[in-house]
């Protein structure tokens, strides 16, 4: 049944300071909406319970992609489009880029915003395990101030965050200047693109003299928020990777991890596929020194 768009109250303030003073006088009564592509599905399914909405789309403030010597940052209006054709993220962050290719169709993708995705929390979302090895960080702003943190405290847990009422994400910043030589991202779904993973899989790392210099590891999927699997970390820093050390540390993720069984995928299925991806990315990393 579709939604009667009467019941439902749209605004469009145009600024920043005009949204979050709305938000700070009514602390949980307005929705934000950037770019829409969850929000107007569920308008269109008759399951959108929010009734008043207040429109971010084109806040100058929250659109642009800048540099600085340390961090890259990136609005959390930006879209997908903007992030897969930028250049310093195609260079610096190129998983993020890789990803943004996969988040629905070329419509999708210049619609919806990389703040949107974060806030909507979905633990099968493409970007935040990239996020999440890059060591993000993230940006909230109200009217009273902001406040930054890493990115890996944001979610609480399923659909919960630590964004309060009367707050917007503003931005994530992203450490400039310490890419690690092997890089991995696979995402496993009923199709190659505009489908939602049944299980995906980010890790970047450094080798040094035969062992594990740095290692780090996110999933989405695979628990109730997208996670860093820093137990399968601990097992792999500091060691070889023979072939010993890379089972017991397919056994740490299958510890770690707490897939679900849903309409997409098997909880068994989901860890099984999630271990080889493992043992995919810690070959790459073995084979990064020869």
């Amino acid at each position: 049944m579709r939604s009667n768009v009467s019941e439902y109250e749209f605004i469009a303030p145009g600024s920043l300071d005009a949204v979050l003073a709305l938000l700070s006088a009514e602390p949980g009564a307005w929705t934000p909406m950037a770019g829409g592509t969850e929000l107007m599905v569920a308008l269109g399914a008759g399951r959108l319970e929010q009734r008043k909405l207040v429109s971010l789309w084109g806040i100058g403030e929250l659109r642009g992609i800048t540099a600085s010597a340390d961090w890259l940052t990136i609005g959390a209006g930006a879209t997908y489009t903007d992030i897969r054709e930028n250049a310093a993220i195609a260079k610096e962050f190129p998983l993020l880029a890789r990803s943004a290719s996969w988040t629905g169709a070329i419509a999708n993708q210049n619609r919806g915003t990389l703040g949107g995705n974060i806030v909507n929390a979905s633990p099968a979302a493409d970007s935040p395990p990239v996020l999440l090895v890059y060591e993000a960080e993230i940006e909230l702003v109200s009217a009273q101030g902001a406040r930054r943190m890493n990115y890996s405290e944001f979610h609480l847990g399923y659909k919960r965050t630590v964004l309060r009422p009367q707050e917007l994400v503003m931005a994530v910043h992203l450490p400039r200047g310490h890419r690690l030589p092997v890089e991995y991202l696979r995402k496993v779904g009923t199709r190659n693109a505009m489908a939602i993973s049944k299980v995906a899989l980010a890790g970047v790392g450094a080798m040094q003299s035969g062992k594990v210099q740095t290692v780090r590891i996110a999933a989405a999927s695979l628990r109730e928020t997208p996670a860093r699997l820093s137990m399968t970390e601990a097992v792999l820093v500091g060691h070889a990777l023979t072939s010993d050390r890379i089972q017991a540390a397919r056994k740490a993720l299958l510890q770690e991890v707490k897939p679900i069984d849903d309409v997409r995928s098997t909880a068994k299925y989901r860890a099984h596929v999630a271990a080889n991806l493992l043992e995919e990315f810690l070959n790459q990393m073995a084979a990064s020194e020869s």
